[in-house]
C-alpha cells in the first residue's frame, strides 16, 4: 500500500506500507540524498517474515513534495510524528540510516520516543558529522562544504563523487546508477539544505542522553561518511544500547553486508 500523507497544509510526503497486517512494525527513515528505495533489501525480505516495513521519503526527496524550507531536524522529526499519529502507530520499531538515523534521534528527544518500543540507528549521522573542539571525530568540515557547493554547481558530479565513498565492497555499474539516480530525484535545494545542517546541529549530542529504549546500533568498520566513532560515541550516550560492528561494510550497511543487516535486525525486534 502507498499513498501521501500531509505533513503541512500544502506539503506531503510518500508513504510505502508494506504488509500492514505485520505483527511488528518497522518505520524506516532514509539517509541523505536517497529515499526508501534504499531499503530494497529490506522490504523484500522482511515482510515475508511477517514484519510490517513503512518506508517514507522525507520532505525534498524522493516522491515527497519539495517545499523551499522545513529542511532542519525539528521539522523533519515533526513530520515523523505526524505519519506516526496518521497511521496510528504504536509500539514500533523506529529505525533511520544516516542523516535519517540522526532524525530519529531528534524525534526520540522531541517526543519523548512517543510510540517507539525500540530503536535502531544504521550508520547514523549522530552525535556529529564533523569534527567539534569537544569530539574531535568526523570528516572534515571542508568535505562538507565542498558537497554543499557541488550540489549548487554541479550535482550530479557531486552525486557521483558521494557514490564512490558509500560502498566497501564492489558493486556493478547498473546498481552504482541506480543509488545515482535516487539522488537525482531530490530537489537540488533540498539536497544542500540538509547538507547544511551537518554544519551547524549540535543537539544531538544531548538528544543521545534522552533515549530510554533498548537501541540497536548497526556501523560498517570502513564507513566513509559516518566514522565508526559516531556509532561508540552513541553507544557511550544511549542507556541500553546494543553496537554491533560490521567488518565488510562502509556506510551503505544495508547492501554490503544486507544478510547480516537482516538478521541481526529481526533478532532485535524478536528479543
Amino acid at each position: 500500500m502507498s499513498g501521501f500523507i500531509f505533513v503541512e497544509p500544502k506539503v506531503k510526503i510518500y508513504v510505502e506500507d508494506l504488509n500492514p497486517e505485520g505483527n511488528k512494525t518497522i518505520l524506516f527513515i532514509h539517509g541523505w540524498p536517497g529515499n526508501h528505495n534504499l531499503f530494497e533489501y529490506q522490504f523484500d525480505v522482511l515482510p515475508k517474515m511477517g514484519y510490517r516495513c513503512i518506508g517514507i521519503d522525507y520532505r525534498g526527496f524522493g516522491l515527497s513534495d519539495k517545499p523551499w524550507s522545513g529542511y532542519d531536524y525539528n521539522r523533519l522529526a515533526d513530520d515523523i510524528r505526524c505519519v506516526v499519529d496518521v497511521l496510528k502507530l504504536q509500539n514500533f520499531t523506529l529505525a533511520g540510516h544516516s542523516t535519517g538515523g540522526a532524525i530519529c534521534v531528534r524525534y526520540m528527544a522531541r517526543y519523548n520516543g512517543y510510540g517507539v518500543s525500540k530503536l535502531a540507528l544504521f550508520a547514523a549521522a549522530a552525535p556529529s558529522l564533523v569534527p567539534r573542539p569537544y569530539f574531535p571525530y568526523g570528516i572534515p568540515r571542508q568535505a562538507v562544504v565542498d558537497i554543499i557547493q557541488g550540489t549548487y554547481n554541479d550535482r550530479p558530479k557531486m552525486l557521483r563523487g558521494f557514490g564512490d565513498m558509500i560502498f566497501h565492497k564492489p558493486v556493478s555499474a547498473p546498481f552504482a546508477d541506480w543509488i545515482f539516480q535516487l539522488g537525482l530525484q531530490a530537489s537540488g535545494w533540498a539536497t544542500a539544505a540538509i547538507a547544511n545542517t551537518w554544519l551547524g546541529e549540535e543537539e544531538l549530542f544531548y538528544d543521545l542522553k534522552t533515549i530510554n529504549v533498548p537501541t540497536l546500533i548497526l556501523h560498517g568498520v570502513h564507513d566513509k561518511v559516518c566514522l565508526f566513532p559516531l556509532a561508540v560515541a552513541q553507544r557511550n550516550s544511549i542507556d541500553h544500547s546494543k553496537l554491533v560492528p560490521f567488518e565488510e561494510s562502509g556506510h551503505f550497511l544495508f547492501y554490503d553486508e544486507r544478510d547480516k543487516f537482516n538478521k541481526e535486525l529481526m533478532e532485535f525486534i524478536e528479543e
